[in-house]
């Protein structure tokens, strides 16, 4: 059978299909027996058939960390569509591709170079092997607000400096569709015959397209990571890792994603990875030329809407290419910020951003938009741009709008911080920037992590090690982590985020009113 007509198949489905189908007792976990002891209200909502589906590690269908038959073929069937020699799914989503990538790679005390604004399961990977971090600042666009990738320039400097370093880690592309010179990178990395290891979580679709980015594999990768739930069809934290080449010990990594991935991996989303695999596989050209279309028909209307602007390739460092499936709309001309805007957009206007930010808005446009969805877009984006104007112009009592509602929910927000933020009524005295540190961590993030820490106000946090893994999420690039120096410039952007209704994770206090600190 042809590698195109192998495509068609889907062993791993079809072995779930036929086990849901297989009339039995069990007498073996989950505990609701294929739906029999699910409750009223779930049913309800997901329907019947689901949960005869929701099965184990039954003979038939395989299994994730020895796999012979269904799961061995379905992952084989994605390291061809996908362009690898070899493929291994992840029912854990990225996060465990990562971890385990840094593990197969790095020991303790062992380097890695990789970027500043890494995702934080990067800094989980880094505590758990012990390893040592050399961050390589990205380029930051101070127009947009946007880190770009790190250039080969830096990665060749931070080689040279650290020529025992056992691994390069990329984020490709970034959050916002910014993707580096990833070519030009690997072949620096390789000069040291060192593996490339490639954050590609958002970058999933980029083998099934010309006028998308070159996919990490194609531009040299050793091993990259893509969350296939995020851009193509299969069921959120459905992912999966891709190793090609020799640089890569395919054993080592089998157990590290031992190590990471769950005993008890579902099924439901091991199948969805195969399902998704055949969809895009068979007609991933058409579904991404329908997904290009729609999102310039979307950039094209935005743009030209007083106040809004939309992200465009930039000839800066840093900058290679744009994945243009990925909106981002800068909303600060409007005076009011993206946290304002992403509110009034979801609760008000019936839109939903992927990400908020500062300045701007980030959206996701994939294979699942539609010409109605886009038209929805714009239509909310053309009444935002109106309600702020209108805001500005009215100083009736009974023409408040709702710019004005959400800007006096903000208030609130920032009443319960001590600290006063540069923020007031939605908009920006001066625009916060992401703060990059400046120097390495003092301490690897393991050391500080598992040091005895103690909790001191914020304000005297300042000059401190810190002992907390703390990001605003989304995007959930780690602002502070074990091991680094807290700068007022960290402290005062996180407050700065919450105040503006950003959400930020990893600390101990909500209110960012303390900090977990390394004990002196």
């Amino acid at each position: 059978m042809s590698p195109a007509n192998s495509q068609q198949q889907t062993p791993l489905l079809d072995a779930l299909r036929d086990r849901t189908n297989h009339p039995h007792a069990p007498f073996y976990a989950p505990g609701h027996k294929r739906g029999q002891g699910i409750s009223g209200p779930l049913i309800d909502l997901f329907g019947a058939a689901v949960f005869r589906s929701d099965l184990p590690e039954l003979p038939e269908l395989d299994n994730l960390f020895n796999p012979e038959s269904a799961i061995a073929e379905a992952q084989d069937l994605a390291a061809a569509a996908f362009g690898a020699q070899s493929t291994r799914f992840l029912a854990n989503g990225s996060t465990c591709g990562i971890i385990a990538a840094i593990l197969a790679t790095c020991g303790p005390g062992d380097k890695i170079i990789l970027p500043r604004n890494i995702h934080t399961s990067a800094i989980s990977g880094l505590i758990l092997s012990g390893a040592i971090p050399i961050f390589v600042n990205p380029e930051y666009n101070p127009d947009w607000d946007i880190a770009n990738s790190i250039t080969p320039e830096a990665t060749a400097a931070a080689l040279e400096q650290h020529p025992d370093a056992k691994a390069v880690m990329i984020v490709y592309p970034t959050y916002h569709g910014v993707c580096g010179d990833l070519r030009a990178i690997a072949q620096i990395t390789h000069q040291y015959n060192i593996p490339l290891l490639v954050d590609e979580a958002h970058g999933a679709h980029f083998n099934f397209h010309p006028n998308l980015p070159e996919p990490a594999l194609s531009a040299g990768a050793d091993l990259t990571v893509q969350s296939i739930h995020k851009t193509l069809g299969a069921m959120t934290q459905a992912s999966m890792l891709h190793v090609k080449g020799d640089r890569i010990d395919i054993q080592k990594l089998n157990r590290a994603l031992q190590l990471v991935q769950s005993t008890s991996p579902s099924y439901l989303l091991l199948a969805s990875l195969d399902a998704a695999r055949q969809q895009i596989a068979l007609h991933g050209e058409q579904l991404m030329t329908k997904t290009l279309q729609l999102a310039e028909k979307a950039r094209s209307r935005i743009s030209q809407i007083p106040g809004l602007s939309v992200l465009e390739p930039l000839n800066t460092p840093g900058f290679a290419a744009l994945d243009r499936t990925r909106l981002t709309v800068k909303v600060s001309d409007l005076g009011i910020t993206g946290f304002a805007a992403d509110e009034i957009l979801h609760s008000q206007l019936g839109v939903t951003a992927e990400l908020p930010m500062p300045q701007h808005l980030t959206f996701i446009i994939s294979l699942g938009n539609t010409e109605s969805d886009i038209d929805n877009l714009v239509k909310a984006c053309t009444l935002l741009e109106g309600r702020t104007k209108n805001e500005e112009g009215s100083s009736a009592t009974d023409s408040v709008t709702d710019v004005t509602d959400v800007r006096k929910k903000e208030e609130v927000r920032k009443k319960k911080s001590e600290r006063r933020s540069p923020m007031s009524d939605g908009r920006f005295a001066q625009s916060p920037t992401l703060p990059i540190s400046p120097s390495p961590p003092l301490l690897s993030p393991r050391e500080a992590f598992f040091l005895p820490a103690e909790t001191v106000p914020a304000d005297k946090a300042v000059d401190r090690l810190c002992a907390e893994l703390i990001c605003p999420y989304p995007p959930g690039i780690p602002v502070l982590m074990p091991g680094e120096i807290i700068t007022p410039a960290a402290v005062d952007y996180l407050q700065q985020i919450l105040a503006a209704g950003g959400k930020i994770t990893g600390c101990s206090d909500p209110g960012l009113q303390t900090l977990k600190v390394v004990r002196q």
